[in-house]
């Protein structure tokens, strides 16, 4: 592995460990330089509970329109907006955000703030 990818593991794990003690379900982000995932986790025993990513078929034909680029902001906002949507039609109101040590800008904070535009509280 490369020092940049331990260093942000490094940082992700002190935020995990304050998640965990808090007993919430998390929503964590991964993002490579093609796609964005999203997913919210339980916090007893850590099933993945809904997921969205720029992968699936119905954020790809929403790309179609724009650019077709799942590795940007536009993408993350249709990504959190579906997340949110999701968790709802679960039962899940809120939720802890972990940026898995990433910085809080960009594609990640597009992603977070369409997610609480769309009902999920964090």
């Amino acid at each position: 592995m490369s020092d940049k990818k331990i260093s942000r593991l490094r940082r992700a794990r002190a935020t995990r460990a304050r998640i965990r003690l808090a007993r919430e379900n998390r929503l964590t982000v991964f993002r490579s330089n093609l796609h964005i995932y999203a997913a919210v986790i339980s916090a007893d025993g850590g099933k993945v509970l809904v997921t969205a990513s720029t992968n699936e078929p119905e954020v790809r034909s929403q790309l179609a329109g724009g650019n077709g680029k799942g590795g940007n902001a536009a993408a993350a906002q249709i990504v959190g907006a579906r997340l949110a949507q999701k968790a709802r039609a679960a039962g899940i109101e809120s939720v802890a955000f972990d940026r898995a040590g990433y910085r809080f800008h960009g594609r990640v904070k597009a992603l977070a703030e369409a997610a609480r535009e769309a009902g999920l509280k964090f």
